[in-house]
């Protein structure tokens, strides 16, 4: 079991341990370890067929999110009863973030995302402009049509997984939204000002986007922190990105009016 759990790890494949750590003596230490599919696979037995299929369950559950966590249940996986703690540990691989665009705020993005730990891909049609030399930091950088290459890996992407466009064209920033809609991606971002992001989302509902998609665009992107420069505006970017994820609720520049850039006041010291 643990050959296997060390495989997984070392080629970043998601796989969760659940192990019981309170209980029966005869069920303390029992483990169980769950890779999600296709195809599923489930090794081990916390000693109860019913139990190993609720912990199944929820440790997928956790392994999506990226969670570790400690469960209680029933002898029998029962909820609501604490007869037996487990103790999930998720093993997942460094979430994805997909820049669209090789532009000037894209190589700032990177640098933030593997901050945080992202694996980030650039990806731009344009080859003069997609190159490694660009963005050294990236861990790929990917000469393709958006809807392209979700249409390649759109299926891997999860709720820790983030989408950024940052183009300004509607060639591609569109059928890239629409693409990405169509993903389980836990955050999906487009740069535009007030203008470009109404003009766009009117081109978005022309393409059948309906509004409850609309509605999980982040546009205008980022944060409302008055950002100018591209590294600033990277950091407005994660910020959104984190609190979104941790179920915080700050002023986005969506949900906001006004001018994007605001005049900058600058303090001499006081």
């Amino acid at each position: 079991m643990f050959e296997a759990l060390a495989r997984d790890i070392r080629s970043e494949r998601p796989v969760a341990l659940a192990e019981v750590i309170e209980g029966p003596p005869d069920l303390v230490g029992s483990k169980l370890v769950v890779r999600p599919g296709p195809p599923e696979e489930v090794l081990g037995s916390l000693g109860d067929p019913d139990l190993d299929r609720v912990v199944r369950r929820d440790a997928l559950g956790e392994l999506a999110a990226g969670i570790t966590v400690t469960r209680h249940y029933g002898l029998h996986g029962e909820a609501r009863e604490r007869a037996v703690s487990v103790f999930i540990e998720s093993f997942a691989p460094p979430p994805k973030m997909i820049i669209f665009g090789a532009v000037d705020f894209t190589a700032a993005l990177v640098k933030v995302a593997k901050v945080l730990g992202y694996r980030v891909t650039v990806c731009d049609a344009r080859p003069v402009f997609a190159t490694k030399a660009r963005f050294p930091q990236a861990d790929e950088v990917v000469v393709s049509w958006p809807d392209r290459h979700l249409g390649e890996v759109g299926s891997t992407l999860g709720p820790r997984d983030v989408v950024c466009v940052l183009t300004h064209d509607p060639k591609f920033d569109v059928p890239a939204i629409v693409a990405a809609l169509s993903t389980s991606a836990g955050y999906l971002g487009a740069m535009g000002s007030r203008r470009t992001t109404d003009e766009r989302n009117e081109r978005l509902r022309a393409a059948g986007v309906d509004e409850a998609d609309l509605a999980r665009v982040m546009a205008p992107i980022g944060l409302d922190l008055g950002a100018r420069t591209p590294e600033e505006t990277a950091v407005a970017i994660c910020g959104e990105i984190i609190a979104l994820r941790a179920g915080r609720h700050p002023q986005s520049l969506r949900d906001q009016a006004g001018p994007i850039h605001a005049d900058r006041v600058l303090s001499a010291g006081r």
